[in-house]
């Protein structure tokens, strides 16, 4: 059967469903009296909670987290003896010995190569790459992105100060306060991010400095955030989930052309509808605007020199692009080498778009320029980690002097964390080591080749069964969005949810959406177990516009 075949067989029973709180562990069991507990009741709760994620792993659909473990658990058992902490910069061993840095640089250098940033790491070469293993997801790594972007644009000290310096020279009033723009696909944890960092969206300082001057056909108030591509309605409700490359031109010279710096983060992978947002795109349209507006290169006044009292000043960029390739940025790889070379036996159907550190296009004054600043990817979502972990990495050129340099811990104060985990290396590594090339283009085929399946069946479901469905899927995405079944479903598989208004401010309009992931986890058998679910639940029957 083709992976688009509809099923050889009819849709057996759904099997029975159990409320979400019934299937929870009992609290009760994990209660810590002061004299603690029996052997044998510690022993029975963990069996309880081992019992419990056992089933809900076997069923988790909706959500971006691999289950597929692996033999590693047994391997690396053996690590658990040990207090592992990659406390401070990865590239310094530090004074606390028992961390796995060796192989924390080891996955760095794989995932620099992958991403065309020049490796290994070297200190003294500006454009080498620097980076860490995140102790939670890629929540971090964009705070930390959004973190070494505020501080480099607002000028604060380099760790590599720049080769090429100029005199005094007046700032433009709007040099020292960068601008954020992201796009309304864009993972929740920004907004908690530019809060959290105190950095200015362009819908805050427009509205403060700006308001009613939003150059957007048709809006006359700012935006939250960058409006992502329309669909067949003429809104994003129903789009693919891409940036509006148009709509970002717009405002990024909007701000550009008042002398803000500029903070693009794009997504790989978005979190609802899988979008991957044309970076080299977005780049070709930015880049004659931060040309135009002297943005390719400034000067930036940071501090004054103590002993003779002047201003110190470097020549930076003015822009910084950031990629939250949480998902993607750990299989668009392993695409785009399908793409370019047929020896491995795949050609996708969606090319993926570049999206790394090799990104660079031609400049009149600078020649090739490198454009993309720095990428985030989560470990436990595409390559698989029993806790979150994942990646950021930038350039040496881009570090921001610590704000602290702590003698007792040897290494420099280089991470967001301070103390890391020094397990996650070792995950990332022993998974690395597990799977070639091939291999990781055979997996995200298979990924690839499910979602087209699953598209497919849920279209003829509605038809089968007189359902309402409304399924659809980005190109190139790992994920299949269609109508929110029954509460029980939801539990049942994991279902994460989002509600759209199909008309804005019309809440008769509203429409609940919920997606399934095809991570590496998920086989045909799992899927074919969700549909039959799906064909009898009573909550999907009928029109539902």
């Amino acid at each position: 059967m083709s992976r688009t075949d509809t099923l050889a067989v009819p849709l057996g029973p759904a099997a029975p469903l159990v409320a979400g709180t019934a299937e929870e562990p009992d609290a009760a069991d994990f209660a810590l009296p002061p004299g603690g507990l029996a052997n044998g009741q510690r022993l029975r709760a963990l069996d309880r909670l081992d019992g419990y994620l056992t089933r809900k792993r076997r069923n988790l659909l909706g959500f971006q987290a691999t289950q597929e473990m692996g033999a590693g658990a047994f391997d690396l058992g053996r690590f658990m003896q040990h207090n592992i902490n990659n406390l401070g910069d990865p590239f310094r061993s530090g004074g606390y010995k028992p961390n796995t840095k060796v192989v924390e640089r080891a996955v760095l250098d794989y995932y620099a190569d992958l991403w065309h940033a020049r490796g290994p790491h070297d200190p003294g070469d500006p454009e080498s790459y620097w980076g860490y293993v995140l102790s939670m997801g890629s929540t971090e790594g964009n705070m930390y992105a959004l973190w070494n972007a505020r501080d480099y644009l607002s000028g604060k000290p380099l760790i590599q100060p720049p080769t090429g310096t100029s005199g005094p020279a007046p700032e433009h009033p709007g040099a020292r306060r960068p601008v954020a723009f992201y796009s309304e696909d864009t993972h929740y944890s920004f907004a908690k991010a530019v809060r959290v960092l105190g950095v200015d969206t362009f819908h805050a300082v427009g509205s403060e400095q700006y308001p009613g001057e939003c150059p957007l056909p048709g809006l006359p108030d700012w935006p939250a955030e960058v409006p992502s591509s329309s669909g067949p309605s003429g809104r994003s409700w129903d789009g693919t989930g891409e940036i509006d490359v148009d709509a970002l031109a717009a405002l990024v010279e909007f701000f550009a052309a008042k002398g803000h710096p500029i903070f693009v983060s794009l997504n790989l992978g978005s979190t609802f509808k899988g979008a991957h947002d044309d970076v080299r795109q977005v780049c070709e349209r930015l880049l004659p605007i931060f040309e135009r507006h002297g943005l390719i290169q400034a000067q930036v006044t940071h501090g004054r020199d103590p002993h003779t009292g002047e201003p110190r000043t470097d020549l930076r960029r003015r822009f910084w692009i950031h990629v939250d390739g949480a998902l993607g940025a750990g299989y668009a790889p392993f695409v785009r080498m399908a793409a370019a070379d047929p020896a491995h036996g795949w050609t996708p159907a969606t090319e993926l778009p570049e999206f790394d550190f090799g990104l660079t296009l031609p400049t009149r004054e600078f020649g090739d320029l490198d454009l993309v600043s720095s990428i985030a990817m989560s470990g436990h979502k595409w390559p698989g980690a029993p806790w979150p972990c994942g990646i950021y990495m930038t350039k040496v050129k881009y570090q921001i002097a610590p704000p602290s340099q702590p003698d007792y811990t040897g290494a420099p104060d280089t991470t967001f964390a301070g103390s890391r985990n020094g397990f996650s290396p070792l995950i990332l590594w022993d998974h690395l080591s597990r799977h070639s090339h091939q291999d990781q283009v055979d997996r995200i085929r298979h990924a690839q080749h499910l979602a087209a399946y699953l598209e497919h069946q849920l279209r003829a479901l509605e038809l089968s069964h007189n359902l309402t469905l409304w399924p659809a899927r980005t190109p190139g995405a790992i994920t299949v969005r269609f109508r929110k079944p029954s509460p029980d479903l939801v539990t049942k598989w994991s279902l994460s949810s989002q509600d759209v208004l199909t008309t804005p401010g019309d809440e008769s309009t509203r429409r609940s959406y919920v997606h399934v992931f095809l991570m590496s986890s998920v086989d045909r058998t799992k899927l074919d177990a969700l549909l039959a679910d799906l064909a009898h639940d009573p909550a999907l029957r009928g029109i539902a516009d």
